[in-house]
């Protein structure tokens, strides 16, 4: 129990009651710069259900959540599948495929932005093959494509990693049985495979939902919300309504609601699992 009080105790301090407090805060309106504190109930949750900015901050959210999933565990299954192999280099490729989850967001984001950019990186290859390239973070259309991608390739290697634990762990006698019996490779992994390392893909698809509806920095660095609202994420409308509006009450509210989101959303995977999670986490 000596060992256990010390981290309880700052879960306590530094997220339970933190979080305790914004709840508070969001009954309130509140500008510190140029005011007190006023108790003003649900007004702020009112205002925040009627205000269009805050919809579409929620739809950017949620697409941008829904793209990161996907891509991120189609694209860390398929790496750790090609890398599940005994050949000379291997380790190699693992590790370049893991380094980017070492990196700060601040360097991958920048670095991103000079790839992005409208005569950058992948602009230029695509003029050499005589494509004209878009602007990559100032279109509407690709902006928020963009930053799935550049979330994407940030996370990927972590979760290659847990899924590579888990084809490893899968026994060898299984495959080879499958095999005997006239399975083809495909349908030996979704027969034998993907049943068996469905615990880790629940794992890595809550926590990849959470990290992706928790994006702040590459938005802030790379489009800065816009063009418009099409990358306007809910963490970033909180900062903006908190730190540049200085609403303190309002943004508040906007944090309670995103954390309802979060909790929702990680209840739906938890509560879904017994449909297709047979050995559970």
């Amino acid at each position: 129990m000596a060992f256990v009080a010390p981290q309880v105790l700052g879960v306590i301090v530094l997220g339970v009651v933190p979080f305790l407090f914004v709840i508070w805060y969001s009954f309130n309106e509140w500008r510190p710069l140029t005011g007190g504190m006023e108790f003003i109930g649900l007004d702020n949750y009112s205002r925040l259900f009627a205000d269009p900015t805050f919809s579409a901050s929620v739809v950017a959210s949620l697409l941008f959540s829904a793209g990161v999933l996907i891509l991120n565990l189609v694209i860390a299954i398929s790496l750790a599948v090609l890398l599940n192999r005994r050949m000379k280099g291997i380790t190699g490729f693992r590790t370049i495929f893991f380094s980017p989850v070492v990196v700060s967001v601040v360097a991958w984001s920048v670095t991103w932005g000079f790839l992005l950019a409208p005569d950058g990186g992948i602009n230029g290859a695509l003029r050499m093959l005589g494509i004209d390239g878009p602007n990559w973070l100032a279109d509407p259309s690709t902006s928020l494509i963009s930053l799935v991608v550049v979330q994407v390739f940030k996370g990927v290697g972590m979760n290659m990693v847990l899924f590579l634990a888990a084809l490893q762990s899968v026994p060898e006698e299984i495959r080879e049985a499958a095999q005997l019996d006239g399975a083809t490779p495909w349908r030996s992994f979704w027969a034998i495979t993907v049943p068996m390392i469905a615990p880790t893909i629940l794992l890595t698809g809550i926590l990849t939902t959470i990290g992706s509806l928790e994006v702040f920095a590459p938005v802030q660095l790379l489009t800065g919300g816009g063009p418009g609202d099409s990358t306007n994420v809910l963490p970033f409308l909180l900062y903006r309504t908190a730190f540049v509006s200085q609403q303190f009450g309002y943004a508040s509210a906007i944090g309670v609601v995103l954390f309802a989101i979060i909790l929702a959303l990680t209840m739906l995977q938890w509560t879904t699992r017994r449909k297709w999670v047979h050995d559970e986490v």
